[in-house]
């Protein structure tokens, strides 16, 4: 089972993927889901609330997510291995934390980030 089975049933089809099926259950991705879905509006206190109960087990997580939320397509864009490059020297620029650095590349253009690069290069052999 992979995750966007689980996300997909969560977020659009509201048909359980872990009826009668064990394999699913154990499998089942908990804090990549949560991760997941807080990044959206209307899931957020969902998912602090599944942090708060970490302790429950899959199947119940899962259940709560189900049938709690309201049916609507949930698009999670994840970070790439190139911007993760531009992270550090957008910290190191700015003097920015991970935080607040991941918001400033969202907003910051390509030929900005170049410009960041020549600006940090130090020069001397890789």
């Amino acid at each position: 089972m992979e995750l966007k089975n689980y996300l997909y049933s969560i977020n659009q089809s509201k048909q359980s993927v872990m009826e009668d099926n064990q394999d699913a259950v154990k499998k089942y991705p908990a804090w990549i889901v949560n991760k997941c879905l807080s990044s959206h509006m209307d899931a957020i206190l969902y998912s602090n609330e599944m942090n708060m109960n970490s302790g429950l087990n899959n199947k119940m997580q899962y259940d709560f997510y189900l049938n709690s939320l309201k049916p609507r397509k949930r698009f999670t864009p994840w970070v790439k291995k190139d911007t993760l490059e531009h992270l550090e020297l957008v910290k190191q620029y700015y003097g920015y934390n991970h935080n607040k650095a991941i918001a400033a590349l969202r907003i910051l253009s390509e030929s900005q980030l170049e410009e960041i690069k020549i600006l940090l290069d130090k020069g001397g052999k890789r």
